[in-house]
């Protein structure tokens, strides 16, 4: 990844701002259906990466390089803007309650806005300081793309025909149903009934992009994440199992009636066990802020340093270092946080003008402490706990409102809103760093990101709260035939409760807090460890597959040349895994979308008298070719 722009190649011009506002509209409006269809938001950023190279090399345009880094950057502003929304508000709906399009755009607007101010001053921290420190999966993928579809990338071959294989590979999953999604023990005899008996059971999905993505994330992180994973299902989950069984334990008051062992593997884990790993990832999170202590003092240091100036010279700064001004940010922060204050106060949020301040402290300090914690966790896994913090968002909110006096249905419809903000601003930071990421490795001038990404952040908040006004008339979120919303529905179930006298897990979030607590001290990486804990097991067991593959790859050679060049090649291989994986969920969800079903649903259905589909039973072969075919195109490298 040695290419970089070249000096004073074109960077923002009006084409370059015009495509990447086109990709924005487009893009969110096919994440927000995949994600309240499927609860499966896809990120945007390689495969609009993918069409910028592609347009641009079709157009003939020259040195286009920082082009494709500015049209990347305002699209992928769809689908981090798509996840604060669709996370938070569709939950309004679920309730039986109301939200405006205002509501929704301002929701989405003001929390995206506060997610890119928050991480400005921490670029430098991120993308430079600690260069080489964190493996920044998606944005070394989506630097890959960049680099080697511009113009004759020496990988370009390499990149192309693995984004062939892995985007055929999961067009045939998630289209066709050639073969299971989801390897899970249960679909052999022995396996059933230990789930069945003991809620033991291991799951690995069998997709392509998520084998890249943990070849990227490496060896050392990937175990740690499925140790997180492995702790909960096959240690926690059973151990509720076993001890209390035959009890019904309704932590937060939600009505439930099922007793423990009347539930599957699947049910504890959404009940019980998910909530101890976001007690350990805000956990992880609070330990991680005070470890950055230094450099968020530093960041304010910078401001005050700033507005304490007086004239003079401004020092030189070279370009591809450059950000927006800090006077600009922290000026920009203070409008922004007024306009918070204005939307709650007086845009029918809240009640009064107490509440509105409450609310604002909220939204302040969990979207600036929290900016570290997402930035961290999409540095390391590429994937942002941002519906773990959302709901410890809503728990604070909730609490603190019903403090102030309002509860109820008007409680929810407050706390759904400013969860929202925090939620986008949180989704929004994260999302951010990877663009920077990017730019950092190619050359850009960080300011020219920062200052379009709130173009792009305005456009899609339009648009994903028209769509989901639409999608709400069209199909709704509550009945026969309404759209999912699994994150929502989450939402909604932890709100409703504690708007009306219920309460929160704080058991759960206790066990989740000492487990960080323990790995802390034994300098383990609590906030990977507990993110392992938080996302599901079928998604952690194949980033240990990749990042051993990785491990292996790298390891084969006495020639630490030989295995640099093996590991680099298999990078690539794995970018187009993901590249691929993530431009053919697209085209899946646009076929949806279109009402095209060519899915195989009786392949993939269960015979009576058996355990597991056809497509589940040779979903493992596959599997396996791929893998071989990573591990011996990488060790081709000589």
């Amino acid at each position: 990844m040695s290419k970089k722009i070249k000096p004073n190649a074109p960077q923002v011009t009006g084409y370059s701002v015009t495509f990447g506002l086109l990709m924005t509209v487009l893009f969110s409006a096919a994440a927000a259906y995949l994600g309240l269809k499927v609860g499966q938001v896809f990120e945007a950023a390689i495969p609009i990466a993918i069409l910028a190279v592609g347009v641009s090399s079709a157009l003939g345009r020259k040195d286009s390089l920082g082009e494709n880094v500015i049209i990347q950057s305002i699209g992928a502003c769809s689908g981090v803007i798509v996840a604060g929304a669709i996370f938070t508000l569709p939950a309004i709906y679920i309730l039986g309650l109301d939200v405006s399009f205002t509501h929704m755009f301002l929701s989405s607007l003001l929390g995206g806005v506060l997610g890119i101010l928050f991480l400005i001053p921490f670029r430098k921290y991120f993308v430079k300081e600690m260069d080489g420190q964190y493996p920044f999966p998606e944005a070394t993928a989506t630097t890959q793309v960049l680099v080697n579809g511009d113009g004759g990338g020496k990988g370009a071959k390499t990149l192309a025909l693995a984004g062939l294989i892995g985007g055929l590979y999961d067009f045939a999953i998630a289209t066709f149903g050639a073969w299971a999604e989801t390897l899970s023990t249960t679909f052999i005899g022995i396996g059933h009934a230990i789930a069945d008996k003991a809620k033991v059971v291991l799951k690995l999905n069998t997709g392509a992009a998520v084998l890249g993505l943990g070849y990227i994330i490496g060896f050392k992180y990937s175990l740690i994440i499925c140790l997180g994973s492995l702790l909960v299902w096959l240690i926690i989950i059973p151990g509720f199992n076993l001890l209390f069984g035959g009890q019904v334990l309704d932590f937060m008051g939600s009505g439930i009636a099922q007793t423990v062992g009347q539930m599957s593997a699947d049910e504890i884990f959404r009940t019980y066990a998910r909530h101890i790993g976001i007690g350990g990832i805000a956990t992880a999170g609070i330990f991680g802020i005070i470890k950055n202590a230094g450099v968020i003092k530093s960041a304010i240091g910078l401001a005050g340093k700033e507005f304490s100036k007086k004239g003079g010279a401004a020092e030189a700064v070279d370009e591809s270092d450059r950000d927006i001004k800090m006077k600009t940010v922290v000026t920009g922060i203070v409008i922004a946080l007024l306009a918070v204050f204005a939307f709650f106060a007086f845009g029918g949020v809240v009640e009064n003008i107490w509440q509105a301040i409450v609310g604002l402290l909220i939204v302040t300090i969990i979207s600036f402490l929290f900016t570290t914690v997402a930035a961290n966790a999409i540095a390391i896994v590429g994937s942002n706990p941002v519906s773990g913090m959302t709901i410890m968002t809503l728990i604070i909110t909730a609490l603190v409102l019903v403090a102030t006096g309002l509860k109820g249905n008007a409680g929810m419809v407050a706390a759904m809103i400013i969860g929202g903000v925090v939620c986008t601003a949180l989704s929004m930071a994260g999302g951010f760093i990877t663009d920077l990421k990017i730019g950092y490795n190619l050359g850009t001038t960080p300011a020219k990101q920062e200052a379009w990404k709130f173009l792009g952040t305005l456009v899609a908040a339009a648009t994903v709260g028209g769509v989901m006004l639409v999608l709400n008339k069209t199909y709704g979120f509550v009945g026969e035939g309404a759209l999912v919303a699994p994150q929502a529905n989450a939402m909604a179930a932890v709100i409703q409760p504690m708007m009306n006298n219920g309460s929160a897990p704080w058991l759960l979030y206790g066990i989740g807090a000492a487990i960080a607590t323990l790995l802390t001290v034994c300098k383990v990486p609590a906030l990977a460890f507990c993110l392992g804990m938080f996302i599901p097991l079928d998604l952690n067991l194949p980033l240990l597959v990749g990042g051993a593959i990785s491990w292996y790859v790298s390891t084969r050679s006495k020639d630490e040349a030989v295995n640099s060049a093996r590991q680099e090649k298999g990078t690539l291989i794995a970018s187009g895994f993901i590249a691929g994986g993530a431009l053919m969920g697209v085209v899946s969800a646009i076929l949806k979308f279109a009402g095209v079903d060519w899915f195989l649903s009786g392949w993939n259905s269960v015979a009576a008298g058996h355990l597991a589909s056809g497509a589940e039973m040779i979903a493992v072969v596959p599997f396996l070719l791929l893998i071989v075919y990573m591990v011996r195109a990488s060790l081709s490298k000589k």
